[in-house]
C-alpha cells in the first residue's frame, strides 16, 4: 500500500460501503491498523453497520483501541448487546473533530448505507471519500450488470457519489491470484462505465503472493485476517 496515496488521496472522513460478503469489514480494519501504524494523527472507526450482525468492526475494540484508534458505534459496549440497531450519539465525535481521521464501516447493500442518511451533514463535504468495496467472486457482483445496479442503489439511497473502487474479489482462504486479477478486471471495466477510479486491489496476507499482482493498476493492499474465526475453516 503506497502510504502517501491513503494519506493524501483520501479525505479526513472515508466512508466504506459494500455489498454483504465483500469484505468491507475486513478492510476497514486493515486500513485503520496500516494508518494507525504510519502517522500520529487523531484515528477513528465507526461502526455502522446496523442491519448485519455477524462480522462488525467494533468486534475488534480492543485489538482497534490498543493500536491507538477509537471505536464508536453501537450504544452498547458489550457484545451481549451488539446485535441491537442502537447507533450512539457520540459517533459525531471523530466526524465533528477536525483533527481526527475516520474510517466509517457501514451496513451492506443499499439497505445498510441508508444508515448513512441521519448523518448526510457530515458527509457531504470536500472532506469525505466514498469507497465501494467488490468481491467479483460473489453472485450479485460478478458481472458488470450486477456490480453497476449494486453501486447506484447505493448513490441513489444515499445521495452521495462514490469517489473509489476498492477490488477484493476472494474466496477466503481458498483465494488466489486468478481471483484477484478478474476482480481487477472487472473493476477496470465498472470504472469505464462510471468514469470512476480503481484506487486499491486487495489481497490476504500470507495466502496470495503480491509478486503475482505485478502490473495491475491501482495500489495493493495486505489485508489481514480479523473478522473470520479460524474454526471456521476447520
Amino acid at each position: 500500500m503506497t502510504d502517501r496515496r491513503l494519506f493524501t488521496c483520501t479525505g479526513r472522513k472515508i466512508v466504506v460501503t459494500g455489498h454483504y460478503g465483500s469484505g468491507k469489514t475486513e478492510f476497514s480494519i486493515s486500513l485503520a491498523l496500516k494508518l494507525a501504524s504510519q502517522s500520529t494523527e487523531k484515528l477513528a472507526i465507526i461502526d455502522l453497520d446496523i442491519v448485519n450482525p455477524y462480522f462488525r468492526s467494533r468486534e475488534q475494540r480492543a485489538l482497534l483501541e490498543n493500536s491507538g484508534i477509537s471505536v464508536y458505534g453501537s450504544t452498547y459496549d458489550t457484545e451481549i448487546t451488539a446485535e441491537l440497531p442502537a447507533i450512539g450519539a457520540t459517533i459525531k465525535t471523530p466526524l465533528e473533530d477536525k483533527n481526527c481521521r475516520v474510517i466509517v464501516d457501514v451496513g451492506g447493500n443499499d439497505s445498510g448505507a441508508r444508515a448513512l442518511n441521519q448523518f448526510i451533514k457530515y458527509f457531504s463535504d470536500g472532506e469525505t471519500s466514498i469507497l465501494v468495496v467488490i468481491n467479483a467472486c460473489r453472485p450479485e457482483t460478478t458481472t458488470i450488470k450486477g456490480a453497476l445496479e449494486h453501486i447506484n442503489a447505493i448513490e441513489s439511497t444515499t445521495n452521495l457519489t462514490i469517489t473509489g473502487i476498492v477490488n477484493n474479489s476472494h474466496m477466503l482462504r481458498e483465494t488466489t491470484a486468478a481471483e484477484i486479477i478478474f476482480g481487477h478486471d472487472l473493476c477496470e471495466k465498472i470504472c469505464e462505465e462510471t468514469n470512476k477510479q480503481l484506487w486499491l486491489n486487495c489481497y490476504p496476507a500470507g495466502i496470495v503472493d503480491p509478486e503475482e499482482l505485478a502490473g495491475l493498476s491501482g495500489e495493493l493492499v495486505p489485508l489481514g485476517h480479523y473478522m473470520r474465526p479460524a474454526w471456521l475453516d476447520k
